[in-house]
């Protein structure tokens, strides 16, 4: 595997490959990765000649100064890890590579118009405009062909969906299925913030999706929520959201769609650990 951190040398290696007619695949990350990411590549490599992660932990999507000092860092794991499935390409910038401006410097605004303004947008304001400016830079270093991200952050994929439209990148977006501990938990690189008895704790998200997913048809949608709710608060989380809505278009619903996906999503505190979860109906 070989390992860049500057955005020029990383676009010279990827121009010969380019020249050779090679498909570029890449998935981005922030590091501290599991099993999940390694899905990402995995699937890479299914359709991709060349496949290229990258690790970095974005300063402008977090709204806790907080929340990013307590990030998780993993990066000798994460490069063994990396190198262990078969990564061509890994990408490591700093953030001043990423930011040579600064991070309070002018950005560009993304109008991602309601995608923003509910859900992950409602609670943590300007978090989207921080992912489009650091994907943004990244999908320009790397000009893959196909981007890899997950659907844990479902919500996070419509924006970048989103992005790749207002841009005009050409890649393809692939969208890969949440991965989950036996137990069910969704697998996250905050779960390493998790002490034991949280992590126990932690199932019952998954859970209570489970309880929304079975009951969508048959109980009103307030009831649901109301149950879910109450579900989180006993198990001792602290919800911020809990709805269901449109998988096309993240519309909130208060009814059954007639025909097409619904997803339903989760957001909650344990502790001092924020967990964001979400299943899709079939």
């Amino acid at each position: 595997m070989y390992l860049f951190k500057r955005v020029a040398d990383l676009r010279e290696a990827l121009r010969q490959e380019k020249k050779a007619g090679k498909r570029i695949g890449f998935a981005p990350t922030m590091g501290a990765l599991h099993q999940g990411h390694i899905s990402l590549v995995n699937a890479a490599k299914t359709q991709c000649d060349i496949v290229i992660s990258s690790i970095f932990v974005n300063p402008t999507q977090f709204n806790d100064p907080k929340d990013f000092e307590k990030y998780p860092v993993t990066i000798k794991e994460d490069i063994l890890a990396l190198t262990a499935v078969g990564t061509d390409i890994l990408f490591l910038p700093s953030v001043e590579e990423m930011y040579p401006g600064g991070v309070n410097g002018e950005h560009r605004h993304y109008g991602f118009g309601y995608l923003e303004t509910v859900l992950e947008g409602a609670y943590r304001p300007n978090h989207f405009q921080g992912v489009g400016i650091i994907v943004h830079k990244l999908l320009e270093a790397v000009v893959p062909d196909d981007l890899f991200m997950g659907q844990k952050d479902f919500q996070q994929c419509m924006i970048i969906k989103k992005l790749l439209e207002i841009t005009g990148i050409p890649a393809k977006l692939h969208i890969i299925p949440t991965l989950r501990e036996t137990d069910g938990l969704a697998m996250s690189s905050r779960n390493m913030r998790l002490s034991p008895s949280e992590r126990q704790t932690a199932i019952q998200i998954s859970r209570t999706l489970l309880y929304m997913k079975e009951n969508i048809k048959q109980l009103p949608f307030d009831i649901i929520k109301q149950n879910a709710w109450k579900q989180l608060e006993d198990a001792g989380f602290q919800p911020d959201y809990i709805e269901i809505a449109d998988a096309e278009n993240l519309q909130l619903l208060k009814e059954p769609l007639p025909s097409g996906q619904m997803v339903m999503l989760i957001a909650a505190k344990l502790g001092e650990v924020r967990l964001i979860d979400n299943m899709v109906t079939a």
